[in-house]
């Protein structure tokens, strides 16, 4: 080895020790300050210079592991994803006072670059300010003139059963992958409220779309009905595809996953699905379930409910931003802070639930078997963000799980036990159920 290079090595090794140094001081120092003239900020384990609490978080299921340290730092504490700065909300109750009572200062999305680079503020799922209150209001209002929640969705759920009870009856009880008609039926529904048509389950056009569910999509009709004229408009090209994409995939994928959870569900406990199929026979007969039937279904109401409540499709729901320095329970907050209300810790809030982590109906049924409503429900949201097409789901969810169940009897595959059914969710921003097989039995 040469002088020089000798000296380039040695300079090299005593810039990097320098630097570990550099940052293992900025660390300890910046660790020990709360900032006293704002406020003691949230609590929350030390996090390591650049990689933050990253290596004490399970990376596939984070929100167990955040779940784990509000047991041991409380209802609010810090995280730090990285570098980022995150303040998480767990239980039922301060949830909702953020989400809820103080709606204005937890109220706006914290917007990941990514998404940024790909909706550039457009749309209503990850923008803020004018443009996000404009679109939902907006959203909600033509939603609403096009019956959704009301008959006119009614109708549209109605014609969509035959078609998914076709495609399960074709396999003729023998096992198949649920998933996959139920997300197409359910995304017919969106597709006929804002597209004004349904598809075909093998329309290769409509597959592509539910499949790239997230991605861009194109309004149909004239550029120039859409256009205002007005450059400062709200009411441009990109906004409405953008917002229309947000509805057209929030409206796929939870509820149809959701609905494929409640069949692996009923598959797991048959002595639940054989109440809500006595219920549902009693009830109704062989005529198709109506929305209006959900009043005297008190049984399969609770366990439409209570597979919500434990399918947990969004656990740690999407990021908020404080939208203003808050003091939150006795912490500061600073502005522009992300905050994760951790909607898997209101789910399964031991305090609220008397078993949280089971599949248990009498958690919405009181003493003589009636329906109760329950405040720590939260699988919508709750707050400003509270989902837009809560309303749509709920119908979605009743009249599709009720005529599945009319007609089928769902059961594992032949030489595979209740006990081995998996409910362990695949690793996703969202908790669908890990791929299985079921036999869809016709009862008729």
């Amino acid at each position: 080895m040469s002088l020089i290079e000798g000296l380039l090595q040695t300079s090299s090794t005593v810039t990097l020790l320098g630097t570990v140094l550099f940052l293992l001081v900025l660390y300890l120092c910046s660790s020990g300050s709360s900032s006293e003239e704002q406020g003691q900020e949230p609590p929350g384990p030390r996090p390591l210079p650049l990689l933050g609490n990253m290596l004490q978080l399970d990376l596939k299921k984070p929100y167990c592991t955040l779940y784990e340290l509000s047991k041991k730092y409380g209802s609010i504490f810090t995280v730090h994803f990285g570098p980022k700065k995150v303040v998480v909300l767990a239980g039922y109750k301060t949830v909702k006072q953020a989400l809820v009572n103080q709606a204005e200062d937890f109220g706006d999305r914290d917007i990941m670059p990514l998404f940024y680079d790909f909706n550039q503020g457009h749309g209503i799922l990850f923008a803020n300010g004018d443009s996000w209150k404009e679109m939902r209001r907006f959203a909600l209002t033509n939603l609403r003139n096009f019956g959704m929640g009301k008959k006119g969705s009614e109708e549209k759920i109605l014609e969509e059963i035959p078609y998914l009870i076709e495609v399960f009856e074709k396999h003729e009880g023998k096992a198949f992958d649920t998933a996959q008609p139920l997300l197409y039926a359910v995304s017919n529904i969106i597709s006929a409220i804002v597209y004004g048509r349904r598809f075909e389950y093998t329309d290769p056009l409509f597959t592509g779309m539910v499949d790239r569910i997230n991605k861009s999509v194109r309004l149909t009709g004239s550029a120039s009905i859409q256009e205002s004229g007005n450059m400062d408009s709200f009411y441009h090209d990109d906004n409405l595809v953008l917002s229309v994409g947000n509805l057209f995939g929030a409206g796929t994928d939870t509820t149809g996953t959701t609905l494929h959870r409640g069949l692996l569900l009923m598959a797991k406990y048959p002595h639940i699905q054989d109440q809500v199929q006595e219920e549902i026979s009693r009830v109704i007969g062989s005529r198709q379930p109506l929305v209006e039937d959900r009043k005297n279904l008190p049984y399969t109401d609770a366990v439409i409910h209570e597979t919500q409540r434990l399918a947990n499709i969004a656990p740690m729901s999407i990021p908020h931003t404080t939208s203003r320095d808050v003091t939150f329970q006795g912490y500061f907050i600073k502005k522009g802070t992300s905050v994760i209300p951790l909607l898997t810790s209101v789910l399964q809030d031991d305090s609220e639930w008397e078993s949280p982590h089971t599949l248990t109906p009498s958690h919405f049924l009181d003493e003589k078997g009636g329906f109760v409503k329950r405040d720590a429900f939260m699988a919508f949201s709750a707050g400003r963000r509270v989902c837009l097409g809560e309303g749509l789901a709920r119908m979605e969810l009743f009249l599709f799980f009720t005529s599945l169940l009319q007609h089928f009897r769902f059961s594992p595959p032949p030489g595979v036990t209740e006990d081995d059914l998996d409910l362990t969710p695949s690793v996703g921003f969202t908790r669908n159920p890990s791929p299985h097989q079921l036999c869809a039995v016709s009862r008729v």
